[in-house]
């Protein structure tokens, strides 16, 4: 019989980390961790309060969202992170939240802009916002297809999901992920935090410029370029 065990514990503990962080209410949100050589992912249950939660509720699903173990409903995003980890095989681990400041800007149907440092030591773009989903999209497999709005304005402009670890989906909320999915804790921990630092600076000056290049790559590049300096 397949173990599960690693999975189901790391995406326990990410589970766990959400409220932690304040980066969820009652039973919003969710994590996962895949094992890409198993080709499953372990996935919060429906409408559990994490309060409640145990690592064994952790559901077992395969990459097209079907329940392979466990006795709970997975999380209805299910197949959300389903696409984005079949169509992104890089990425070990999705956060999905609706924290407050990352979904206001989702709402605003507006990209967070690239104002300060703290956004340009993890991005050196915008966040992305992808535009609401048409009618046939909504009417039809809602979830899948809301994989495929993140995957699709992905590829129309050009980001590259390994360095655009984040993405908003115009009113609805945030997706974050990781290499696994402490980082997708991470990555969601820090858009929260550079969504209400944007929403601020526009509050204290409404035509604020966006930061220029030569910082961008500056703060980008001592964190992350080959001749990366910060830390030990």
């Amino acid at each position: 019989m397949p173990d599960y065990t690693r999975i189901r514990e790391e995406a326990y503990a990410a589970n766990m980390r959400l409220p932690a962080l304040d980066l969820v209410l009652f039973t919003f949100g969710n994590a996962s961790s895949i094992d890409r050589e198993q080709g499953v992912f372990a996935i919060k249950p429906s409408g559990v309060d994490y309060q409640n939660l145990e690592p064994s509720d952790m559901v077992i699903v395969d990459l097209d969202g079907k329940v392979v173990q466990g006795q709970l409903r997975p999380s209805s995003d299910t197949k959300t992170h389903a696409v984005l980890y079949k169509q992104w095989p890089s990425i070990g681990g999705i956060v999905h939240t609706h924290s407050t400041y990352a979904t206001a800007w989702a709402q605003s149907q507006l990209d967070i802009p690239l104002f300060g440092t703290t956004h340009a030591d993890h991005l050196t773009v915008d966040v992305p916002c992808a535009p609401p989903m048409d009618d046939a999209m909504i009417a039809g497999d809602y979830e899948y297809q809301t994989g495929f709005q993140i995957v699709n304005h992905f590829a129309t402009q050009n980001l590259n999901p390994i360095q655009v670890e984040m993405v908003l989906v115009a009113n609805h909320a945030p997706f974050t992920w990781g290499k696994d999915v402490k980082k997708a804790v991470y990555n969601s921990a820090v858009l929260e935090e550079l969504a209400k630092m944007a929403y601020l600076t526009r509050q204290i000056r409404p035509d604020v410029p966006l930061m220029k290049d030569a910082l961008i790559e500056k703060h980008f590049l001592r964190k992350h370029g080959k001749n990366a300096y910060y830390g030990q």
